[in-house]
C-alpha cells in the first residue's frame, strides 16, 4: 500500500486535507466518498509531491525541532525492537502536523516496499540532509539502526541548542541597536527642530555643534525617506549579488580578516566540522565518506574549499592529523588531539572531546563579544543624546552670557 494526500470538500463545502494509505488513487476517492467527503485532488505522498512549489502544505522542510522529536521518536521504538514500518506508522500517527506525517507515511510506504529506509529518506532531501542519510545508512548495514537513530537525535537536538544559544544572544543587541537608532532618529525629526526654533529669531552666532546638529537634522527630516529606501535597495542588490558562488566566496573570504569575527567564525565552523565528523565515524561510516559529508556542514565557502584539501590529501594516504594541520584553520590543540587518536585508535573519542573543548571555548567567545558589545552600544546611545543635548545648551550659556 502506498501513501496519498488529498484535497476533498466536506458536506458544507469546507476544504479538507489530509493522507490516507490505499493501493491506487481510485481507492483513495472511494474511501473518501464513504467518509462523506468529496475528493478534490489526490496524488501520491512521495518525491513527486515534494517536487512542487514549496509553499504546499505537504512540501515544506522540518524545523529543526520537528526533525529532532521524530528521530528520538523512532529511534526508540526501534531500539524496542518494533518493526521499523510499525515504528514509521506509530511516530506518524501521533504527531499532528501534516507536512511530518506524509513525509513519514511515504518513507512507510517505500520500506514496505522493500526499499531501505536509507533511500527512502533520500526522497525527501529538503527533510532529510547528507549526513542524516549516510548515517542512517550506515547503521542499516552495520545492524544497529537504533543506535544511531538515538546519536542523530542527540546531535539534532545538540544542534538546535547551539543554533538557537546563538540566536539568544544577539537578540539583546540587536534591539539594543535598533532602540537607539530608532530614538535618535526620533530625536533628530520631531524633537531638535522645535528646540532649535528657540534660537531662530536671535541675532547671536550660534556655535559650530549646534549648526552641524542643525544640517544632520535638516538633511534627516529631507532626505530620511530616500536613505532608508536606498539602503533597503543596496541590501537587496547585495542579496542577489551574493547568489553567484564566485561572489559569495569572496565575501566569505573577506569575513576571515574583520577582527573578533573571523574567530568567531573559526569556532563556529570547526566545532561544527569535529562534532559532525565524530558522530559519522562512531555511526561506521567510513573516514572518506565522513569527511565529505562533514565538509557540507562548514558554513564559509573558504573553509570549505580548504575542508576539499582534507579530503584529498586522506584519500591519497596521508593521515587526518596531517591533512588538518595542513588546512590551517583548526586550532593546535584539536589538531593534536586528532594525532593522538588515530594513534590509540580512539579517533571517533577525541574528535567528540576536541569538539566539546571548541564549544566550551565558543560558549566563552559569544559571552565575551556580548560583554564587549552591551556597553558599546550603550555608550554609542549616551555619546549622541549627550552631544545632541551640549548642541543645545551651548547657545543658551551663550544667550545668557549676552543678557547678564
Amino acid at each position: 500500500m502506498a501513501a496519498f494526500s488529498y484535497v476533498a470538500l466536506d458536506t458544507e463545502g469546507r476544504k479538507v486535507k489530509g493522507l490516507l494509505e490505499a493501493d491506487s488513487e481510485r481507492q483513495v476517492r472511494g474511501l473518501l466518498r464513504l467518509k462523506d467527503l468529496k475528493p478534490v485532488e489526490v496524488h501520491p505522498a512521495s518525491r513527486k509531491t515534494e517536487s512542487k512549489s514549496q509553499w504546499l502544505t505537504f512540501s515544506r522542510p522540518w524545523s529543526v525541532s520537528e526533525l529532532a522529536l521524530v528521530t528520538r521518536q523512532l529511534a526508540t521504538l526501534v531500539q524496542s525492537n518494533l518493526p521499523l514500518a510499525e515504528a514509521l506508522q506509530a511516530v506518524a500517527e501521533q504527531t499532528n502536523k501534516p507536512a511530518v506525517k506524509s513525509v513519514l507515511m511515504s518513507i512507510r510506504s517505500r520500506v514496505n516496499e522493500g526499499h531501505s529506509l536509507a533511500h527512502a529518506m533520500s526522497e525527501h532531501p529538503a527533510v532529510f540532509n547528507d549526513l542524516y542519510i549516510g548515517m542512517v545508512r550506515a547503521g542499516e548495514h552495520a545492524g544497529f539502526l537504533g543506535v544511531v537513530l538515538d546519536r542523530l537525535a542527540d546531535y539534532t537536538e545538540k544542534t538546535q541548542q547551539s543554533t538557537q544559544q546563538i540566536k539568544t544572544a544577539l537578540i539583546y543587541p540587536i534591539i539594543l541597536l535598533i532602540v537607539s537608532l530608532s530614538v535618535i532618529i526620533a530625536l533628530m525629526i520631531f524633537v531638535v527642530p522645535e528646540l532649535i526654533r528657540i534660537f531662530e529669531n536671535t541675532d547671536s552666532e550660534l556655535p559650530l555643534l549646534t549648526v552641524l546638529l542643525i544640517a544632520t537634522s535638516n538633511f534627516i527630516s529631507d532626505y530620511g525617506v530616500i536613505i532608508l529606501l536606498s539602503l533597503v535597495a543596496v541590501l537587496l542588490l547585495f542579496r542577489f549579488w551574493l547568489r553567484k558562488p564566485a561572489n559569495r566566496l569572496w565575501w566569505h573570504r573577506q569575513l576571515l580578516h574583520v577582527p573578533l569575527l573571523s574567530g568567531f567564525i573559526n569556532k563556529v565552523n570547526t566545532t561544527r566540522f569535529s562534532s559532525t565528523l565524530g558522530t559519522l565515524l562512531q555511526s561506521g561510516v567510513p573516514l572518506l565518506e565522513a569527511l565529505t559529508i562533514a565538509r557540507t556542514v562548514l558554513t564559509n565557502l573558504e573553509y570549505r574549499e580548504r575542508a576539499q584539501l582534507i579530503v584529498d590529501a586522506v584519500r591519497e594516504g596521508k593521515s587526518l592529523r596531517y591533512a588538518l594541520d595542513s588546512s590551517g584553520f583548526f586550532p593546535p590543540m584539536l589538531v593534536h588531539m586528532v594525532g593522538s587518536g588515530e594513534k590509540s585508535g580512539e579517533l571517533e573519542n577525541m574528535l567528540q572531546r576536541g569538539a566539546e573543548s571548541q564549544e566550551r571555548e565558543l560558549d566563552t567567545a559569544i559571552a565575551g563579544m556580548m560583554s564587549v558589545m552591551e556597553p558599546i552600544m550603550v555608550l554609542f546611545l549616551g555619546g549622541f543624546v549627550m552631544t545632541i543635548v551640549m548642541a543645545i545648551l551651548l547657545p543658551i550659556f551663550g544667550m545668557n552670557k549676552l543678557f547678564s
